[in-house]
């Protein structure tokens, strides 16, 4: 396993937690591993594995979540013929609904994943569509594969990304909407109600 050069730590406003990001981001692809901690809905852990191919767009992904007596894991890879999630578990009494998701091809036209449990994945979608540079005003609508934690359920989410000023990028899923708070690099530092970054790279 190489060292990754680049790392954004994150305090959870939520909840008690914080979330660890190691990364490197050259050129026009992501490859990072991190660790989250929170005490929502039970202390747990949650490490992930994510690569992206070129443009940003995620080509595997891999969740474990960790708590008292459980644990959980799910790995996702994009193909040419569309995702493919495999899960495994050990342990109960997390909750009733399964990691993963029983129809991958309900994931066909999703490019980006949402791991919950972090902002970083909202970087993918900000750099992949170009929004840094964006004149004011620029929406766009994706299908995600949103990935909740600690279930680890997967499913297809719609979500919109609007411009709204430098540094500024509009976050909106259902009825939720936050302003995200974005360094030049397309980074989160400020989501409001959920993280705020700690590192002191603002």
């Amino acid at each position: 396993m190489n060292p990754l050069p680049r790392a954004h730590l994150w305090n959870r406003l939520d909840t008690d937690g914080t979330d660890l990001a190691l990364f490197d981001d050259h050129a026009d692809r992501l490859l990072a591993r991190g660790v989250v901690t929170a005490a929502d809905p039970q202390p747990h852990t949650c490490g992930y594995e994510l690569a992206t191919a070129a443009g940003f767009a995620t080509s595997r992904l891999t969740v474990t979540v960790e708590g008292a007596g459980w644990w959980r894991q799910v790995r996702m890879e994009r193909g040419v013929d569309g995702w493919r999630v495999t899960t495994s578990e050990q342990g109960s009494g997390l909750t009733t609904d399964l990691p993963g998701i029983e129809e991958p091809d309900r994931l066909y036209d999703a490019l980006d994943v949402d791991l919950e449990a972090t902002p970083l994945t909202n970087t993918l979608p900000i750099r992949r569509l170009g929004l840094l540079d964006a004149a004011p005003g620029t929406e766009h609508t994706i299908t995600v594969a949103w990935m909740r934690v600690p279930s680890l359920q997967v499913m297809p989410a719609e979500q919109t990304y609007t411009a709204i000023a430098p540094g500024v990028v509009r976050y909106s899923f259902g009825r939720f909407t936050a302003d995200l708070i974005v360094d030049a690099d397309g980074f989160v530092t400020h989501y409001p109600g959920y993280a705020r970054r700690t590192d002191g790279r603002h």
